[in-house]
């Protein structure tokens, strides 16, 4: 049975603390960490199956393309820490081209779901050895103090996640991985690139309604997690283009005035007031750099798709 590291209890009393103060903000909002519990990190893998959602086919391909000059930048014998690891399909990608990989530490806050995937890397590669941490990587937490000290490490953070962070906040988590990996480690990031507006749109909000259901399931996690009596079918979601941050925003929009008790307290909704639930920025190549110089780090190799929709960064 594998063994895991388990920061759970604190995200529960973080959970309630985030939702009571994001709703009772004059401009309601929710962190979208939340959004990935069990069912929410189930909903995500099938959003990047869908044929509007082009980021995960499109860095998948890139992965595959460039599996070879991936692996030798990351080097023999690595480490590989991955943040917000979700069902790791990438991830198997790159550890089937690593030179003998050391060790994978999965790093998620679904536990269970994390625990699933886990097991079937495992199944896939035997020979390599799996601790998964169970962890919010937008906060502080610590790697397992026993992992191999003299062994190269390499930050593994696919799938344009860093874009939900605001700048500030990216170059923080920028920063953590570095004391993570050390001087010496290296980081490999997928980066979704700017491009037209109505490609963005389609991708946040498909036909079938899956990035919806995704968005919604947050109401329902507060609902089973805190208590709350959000009424499902009271809200709608809804896709924005942000053109100032250069962000895709999810909002949560009431579908009329109504009133939502969570633990003893009472949060009015105006008709057309919403939760803004994820910002999803997008980013030149020179805005990137920027962003990884200010946390530490140098922009090594760079790996594109042909129409450049997205990017894979090595940085050193």
């Amino acid at each position: 049975m594998l063994e895991r590291v388990d920061f759970r209890s604190a995200q529960r009393e973080a959970f309630r603390s985030d939702v009571l103060e994001g709703l009772g903000a004059e401009r309601k909002t929710l962190p979208c960490r939340w959004l990935y519990d069990d069912r929410g990190s189930e909903l995500f893998e099938e959003i990047t199956a869908l044929p509007e959602y082009y980021p995960t086919r499109t860095e998948t391909a890139i992965l595959q393309d460039k599996a070879g000059a991936i692996a030798a930048f990351c080097g023999p014998r690595a480490v590989l820490v991955e943040y917000g690891a979700g069902a790791g399909v990438k991830t198997e990608i790159l550890l089937g081209a690593l030179e003998n990989p050391a060790l994978y530490v999965p790093v998620d806050i679904a536990g269970d779901f994390l625990a699933i995937s886990a097991e079937r890397i495992e199944r896939r590669f035997p020979y390599i050895e799996i601790r998964p941490v169970v962890a919010d990587f937008t906060d502080d937490f610590d790697l397992p103090a026993d992992l191999p000290r003299l062994t190269p490490r390499v930050a593994f953070f696919p799938g344009s996640t860093v874009g939900n962070l605001d700048p500030l906040d990216a170059i923080a988590f920028l920063k953590r991985v570095r004391g993570h990996v050390g001087e010496t480690g290296k980081a490999v990031i997928g980066v979704d690139l700017k491009k037209d507006v109505s490609t963005l749109l389609r991708a946040y909000d498909d036909a079938a309604g899956i990035t919806a259901a995704f968005n919604l399931n947050l109401l329902e996690r507060i609902n089973t997690e805190l208590g709350g009596d959000f009424d499902m079918g009271g809200f709608a979601h809804e896709a924005r283009w942000n053109a100032e941050r250069s962000a895709v925003e999810m909002h949560l929009v009431s579908r009329k005035a109504q009133s939502v008790a969570i633990d003893h307290r009472r949060f009015d909704f105006a008709a057309g007031e919403t939760i803004h639930t994820e910002s999803s920025r997008k980013y030149s190549h020179s805005e990137f750099r920027g962003l990884a110089e200010a946390a530490g780090w140098r922009v090594g190799d760079v790996w594109t798709d042909a129409d450049d929709l997205f990017a894979v960064i090595g940085l050193t």
